[in-house]
């Protein structure tokens, strides 16, 4: 089977090295990909978002399957583009619709989706440019912390949880003005939920449902989950308190009425639906929906996913996942992010990178790396993701500690207290 896999971060890299261990993969196609899924497979030079050069890429070089890693062509409808295109319709993409890619591209929708579904989350109110003053006036009364969210797509960024009035009366305003460009026309604001954070992951054939291995991930920059947002700076899968009774909500309350409301409301949906969780005294709520897998939770689920990549992707798209076992490695996995100093801030491109080739007991997942004059050098804030197994967190994340002093380049820098928190 010919693949081709749209994107180029740490999780395309770790979706590129599951698929090219597949006896059913023959040729794998990276768009753009980077420095590390270049081993796993041919990188091309097209643009994810230019669906005209990708449906002529697959017809030419006889693609069977089209795997798409990030959000922003789902939501742009790249699913929809070859479904109505007569050459393309029988090449299945492994990723929702349009509509249903709407669960990430609006949180506006999701929230009004998870109201009309009955599926636990955090109260809200919505408002834009045009009722501005009414959202100033609800925030003056607003309990704190305040959380706010840019409705669109924000490259993981578009979250504020503000812990004054002023402070969200302010970075309401900025939303609005245009801080985080159109994803902030409308804001939705939203109760804060005091808990635990973890990550769900679920492949859909549109009927059908199996549960991947859960993972807990850190969004913060800093240690002890201090500083600005990031797109995620390490992760660990199982996580802990995720047990048999905790699942038995998170499926009855969560995933079976998600899954049946998107087919209630004849939403075409083939491809993976990312839940991120919070435990709030014991149980679960939603706090937000994603429409394809998570960075940098790919880089500890595919590790520990036993079952081939390929077949489970040819099972969704035939509607047959119902057949399917998940078989996952009982190690625990954990994985720490070295990005580039600066980052989620200003950071300069271009550091050389060296000691990947000194990586032991760790994979390293490349995220923003690309090749230059026969050096791998640093091409985005995050950069390599180091992945390693062990008996528990503390010995998995020692592992990736250990590798992470070998990699280096100007300005590295990395959190030392992935998964502190959920040692006993």
């Amino acid at each position: 089977m010919n693949i081709l896999l749209l994107g180029s971060g740490g999780r395309e890299h770790a979706f590129a090295w599951k698929l090219s261990k597949s006896k059913r993969c023959s040729r794998l196609f990276i768009t753009p990909g980077n420095a590390g899924t270049s081993t796993c497979g041919q990188n091309v030079a097209l643009n994810p978002l230019d669906f005209d050069a990708i449906g002529k890429f697959c017809l030419d070089n006889q693609i069977n399957m089209v795997v798409v890693g990030p959000e922003e062509p789902l939501v742009r409808g790249i699913w929809d583009f070859f479904q109505e295109n007569e050459n393309l319709k029988s090449i299945p993409v492994i990723g929702p619709s349009k509509a249903g890619a709407v669960l990430e591209g609006s949180k506006a929708w999701s929230k009004q989706f998870m109201q009309r579904h009955k599926i636990p989350t955090a109260a809200y109110r919505e408002f834009t440019g045009e009722n501005i003053g009414d959202g100033l006036q609800y925030l003056k009364k607003h309990s704190l912390p305040i959380v706010l969210k840019a409705d669109g797509l924000a490259a993981g960024k578009g979250v504020v949880i503000c812990q004054t009035h002023t402070e969200a009366e302010q970075e309401f305003q900025e939303m609005l003005g245009g801080k985080f460009g159109s994803a902030g026309h409308r804001v939705v604001v939203e109760e804060f939920l005091s808990g635990i954070e973890f990550s769900v992951f679920v492949l859909t054939d549109g009927k059908n449902y199996k549960i991947l291995p859960e993972a807990k991930d850190y969004k913060r920059i800093g240690e002890g989950d201090t500083g600005p947002n990031t797109g995620g700076m390490g992760a660990v899968s199982p996580v802990p308190f995720v047990d048999e009774t905790m699942w038995q909500k998170v499926e009855e309350r969560i995933i079976r009425p998600t899954v049946k409301g998107l087919r209630k409301e004849k939403i075409p949906y083939k491809g993976f639906i990312f839940l991120g969780l919070i435990k709030v005294n014991g149980e679960p709520f939603v706090i937000e929906y994603n429409c394809r897998m998570g960075d940098p939770e790919t880089e500890v689920v595919f590790p520990r996913l036993k079952n081939d990549l390929v077949t489970l992707f040819d099972n969704c798209a035939k509607g047959t996942l119902g057949r399917v076992k998940i078989r996952a490695d009982q190690r625990t996995a954990a994985t720490l992010f070295l990005v580039s100093g600066g980052y989620p801030g200003d950071y300069q491109k271009g550091k050389v990178i060296t000691g990947l080739e000194k990586v032991k007991g760790s994979t390293a997942f490349h995220a923003g790396t690309t090749e230059k004059g026969g050096e791998i050098v640093t091409s985005g804030g995050r950069v390599i993701a180091l992945t390693s197994f062990g008996k528990d967190i503390v010995s998995a994340v020692r592992k990736s500690k250990r590798n992470a002093k070998v990699v280096d380049f100007d300005g590295k820098y990395y959190r030392r207290d992935i998964g502190k928190d959920l040692i006993g």
